[in-house]
């Protein structure tokens, strides 16, 4: 892959005596969605945490190889962690907006970077709720709290808040799980959308989103990468026979 956002080379990471992630080696393209499909404790939540730096948190955590953004590796730098953490905008699995009004919940994205005037906030938190198709369904209640917000608007909230950090890379975990059908179909179609600006990881379970949104995916099972391709590739010509199982509903 010629000049990948991000480049995983021989990466390993352990919990105390478990193995969680054991020799990744992964290329994540620019401006593309990658998404990373496989069956529940495999690693996949794990992998993404670690590419923001989350992981480490952990302290019994012992990671070890390469994470290369832009080709500058972010895990074997003196760049402070919050700076990387900037670079990516992280979606839960749940949304989790901060017990605050809808208008400051975007504007704490804002601040953070240092922006502080009111003209300039309330024009970026309109253009930011926009993005996400949630401007015209609050711009009557944006001092209300985001707690009275419905599930699926709460989580395009966070996406609007992750965005106004103006980061490169966005990475989503299971983040339409706790959604309605219409809520999940519209933050498919805004990360279709934000692609074009956008290098986006998502972790799903997925099969049916996977195929309708992924431009490159990731198949991992127990800890490791099966296999990995173009969307096209993946689903129509599977390689590995583990893959092969795993697309047909075999868990094993």
């Amino acid at each position: 892959m010629e000049n990948p956002k991000i480049k995983i080379e021989n990466l390993n990471l352990h919990f105390g005596n478990q193995h969680i992630l054991k020799d990744v080696n992964l290329e994540i393209p620019k401006n593309k969605i990658t998404v990373i499909l496989g069956p529940s404790g495999c690693g996949k939540t794990t992998l993404l945490r670690t590419l923001n730096r989350l992981s480490e948190l952990n302290t019994e955590a012992k990671i070890k190889g390469t994470i290369r953004i832009d080709g500058s590796d972010i895990l074997n730098t003196n760049e402070d962690v919050t700076v990387i953490r900037k670079k990516m905008g992280l979606l839960a699995q749940r949304p989790y907006p901060l017990p605050m009004s809808i208008y400051n919940n975007v504007a704490y994205g804002l601040k953070i970077s240092g922006r502080q005037k009111k003209k300039y906030l309330d024009k970026r938190i309109e253009h930011y709720l926009r993005q996400v198709n949630l401007w015209d369904e609050v711009k009557d209640r944006l001092k209300d709290p985001a707690s009275a917000l419905s599930i699926g608007q709460q989580q395009r909230l966070c996406l609007a808040r992750g965005l106004a950090v103006d980061p490169q890379i966005i990475l989503a975990d299971e983040p339409t799980s706790a959604l309605d059908p219409i809520s999940s179909q519209m933050i498919e179609e805004k990360f279709v959308e934000l692609s074009s600006n956008y290098t986006l990881v998502l972790v799903t379970h997925i099969l049916r989103q996977a195929r309708h949104i992924a431009d490159h995916v990731v198949f991992m099972y127990l800890g490791e990468i099966v296999e990995q391709g173009s969307a096209k590739d993946f689903f129509e010509n599977p390689q590995q026979e583990r893959t092969k199982a795993y697309l047909q509903g075999q868990f094993y």
